[in-house]
């Protein structure tokens, strides 16, 4: 796969995500894309004019080449949409980045993963919730993803590294500078334990309309979302809102109701935006996290039970292989249109069979 390539189908004007999802279906691969001929390319449904010629236009290969020349430079990991190690969580989001700029040691695909965002103005209160809510993922297999942000991101990082938890920090701008820059330190310690992740190319700088953009980013990678202390309205609710819309579970600190940076916790929690959650323990409860510093158990795989129909059987195996399983998951390994899936997995729940988890995963009973 040609880097230059990838680079350049980012840098055109009018082609997002979702374009450039649909250029890649239809064109089969990138370099196809950028071989094909404007006849060709016009045929594409909502592939204007204007996109063609941007598309046959060079100019955005020399800008690629300079690009291309920073990734090499400084020994950046550049993750396409197509590549192994793309994070999986976020190929479930329709409007995933089609290219990602990675610095890290730290696995993008890891067992368990959770944002958790909040205010900027961090209060005592927020603080200690935080500390104790990382304080129980050592051991866990669980990552941590936030955006370095002042308040409970930075906070939420830096309990991570103090607890020796895998943490990532998604970035509104390129990997040429670290906003705000009193991060810094704290951003090339994460290098070692985590890592910094962005969509954006070098010479991006912090605007206002990148967060958003980033905050989709933090929802897509994790499980589920924590919101710890949120005023009414602020990027916390935002990526609330989004993981709500990827169908990833939100949970949310409850606060004071006279409280300035409660009241979006409250809010979420209230409109059943959000599970109320008061400790790790209650966060492993709504997942169906089981505590892996307990003593291991040996697992034996079951027989198929009798009077199971083929289908049944089918989703039985593949749980038995992998519990909890995501529905998503079992969507995409049996590949049935979702009305059937529903209906087979309703069936064994009434017979006894499976059982359904909070975050939509199954287990056998």
């Amino acid at each position: 796969m040609n880097k230059l390539q990838q680079i350049a189908l980012t840098k055109i004007k009018g082609v997002g995500p979702k374009t450039a999802r649909n250029l890649l279906a239809y064109c089969g691969s990138v370099d196809a894309i950028f071989n094909s001929k404007k006849r060709e390319l016009l045929q594409i449904p909502s592939i204007g004019q204007a996109t063609v010629e941007a598309i046959l236009s060079k100019n955005h290969l020399l800008e690629a080449e300079k690009e291309l020349g920073f990734v090499e430079k400084h020994g950046i990991d550049m993750l396409w949409i197509e590549d192994d190690n793309y994070p999986k969580r976020l190929l479930h989001c329709e409007d995933a980045p089609m290219l990602l700029y990675y610095k890290g040691a730290a696995n993008l695909n890891p067992k368990r993963c959770v944002s958790i965002v909040g205010t900027r103005n961090a209060t005592s209160y927020g603080k200690q919730l935080c500390e104790d809510l990382v304080s129980g993922f050592q051991d866990q297999g669980i990552q941590v993803v936030s955006g370095l942000a002042y308040g409970i991101d930075v906070h939420a990082h830096r309990q991570s590294l103090k607890q020796h938890v895998s943490t990532v920090a998604v970035l509104g701008h390129g990997l040429d500078m670290i906003y705000p820059a009193a991060h810094r330190e704290i951003a090339s310690r994460m290098l070692e334990q985590g890592g910094l992740l962005t969509e954006f190319p070098s010479g991006t700088t912090p605007e206002r309309n990148n967060f958003p953009s980033r905050n989709r980013i933090i929802a897509g990678l994790a499980d589920v979302t924590i919101v710890v202390e949120a005023a009414r309205k602020g990027g916390a609710l935002i990526t609330a809102e989004i993981a709500n819309s990827y169908h990833r579970d939100v949970c949310a600190f409850p606060g004071r109701i006279d409280q300035e940076y409660s009241a979006g916790c409250n809010y979420l929690i209230k409109t059943n935006r959000a599970h109320l959650i008061r400790n790790t323990q209650d966060l492993f409860y709504l997942m169906g996290w089981e505590d892996s510093r307990k003593k291991e158990r040996t697992i034996q795989l079951q027989l198929i039970p009798a009077a199971m129909s083929a289908d049944q059987e089918m989703i039985y195996r593949l749980i038995q292989e992998r519990q909890p399983y995501y529905i998503d998951d079992l969507a995409q390994q049996l590949a049935w249109p979702t009305s059937k899936l529903a209906m087979v997995l309703l069936e064994m729940e009434m017979n006894n069979r499976i059982i359904a988890l909070p975050g939509k995963m199954y287990k056998l009973l």
